[in-house]
């Protein structure tokens, strides 16, 4: 299956815990003013890559911990993307996206690709980028009002449950 992507980064340890196969989908509707990967917002940028192939880029590092779908916007690119997180849990992997939509959006929207998307991912990292609530002391991410959400737990208690890092 093709997806239209920026770009992918192999081992990067900003997009979530550990090292991660990074993902940037291209395409992105929310236009946040700041956002730090601007190039992503047209549609048409980037190019386009089999998902297939992707898969196999991250087969190919043993010593990842999870898959970061971020962009643009994943779930604005979800039957591929839904494809890329399946594998990944397949491997083992934890799955997290980074979404300018919020949680609440998303479960009024009620898109099957994007709720298909969303059970298989671990950990969403929801809301637009909001230049005035920029925090560079947050945890992956951008702005104050973005939430890390354990997307398992907040589909079994129907309400958001913030994701905790584990204690070591």
């Amino acid at each position: 299956m093709n997806i239209r992507i920026a770009g992918v980064v192999n081992d990067s340890i900003v997009d979530g815990p550990g090292l991660r196969f990074s993902v940037f989908t291209q395409g992105c509707s929310h236009h946040c003013p700041g956002c730090h990967n601007p190039e992503t917002h047209d549609p048409q940028g980037g190019h386009d890559e089999d998902t297939e192939a992707l898969i196999a880029k991250m087969k190919k590092n043993p010593l990842l911990s999870g898959l970061t779908l971020t962009g643009g916007d994943p779930l604005e690119q979800s039957a591929p993307c839904l494809e890329l997180a399946k594998a990944a849990h397949a491997l083992g992997l934890n799955v997290w996206a980074y979404t300018g939509y919020t949680w609440e959006q998303l479960l009024d929207r009620d898109d099957p690709d994007q709720m298909a998307l969303l059970r298989e991912v671990d950990v969403l990292v929801d809301g637009p980028f909001i230049l005035a609530e920029r925090s560079l002391e947050l945890d992956y991410r951008g702005s104050k009002n973005q939430r890390l959400i354990d997307v398992p737990a907040s589909l079994r208690e129907n309400c958001v449950v913030i994701w905790t890092p584990p204690v070591w």
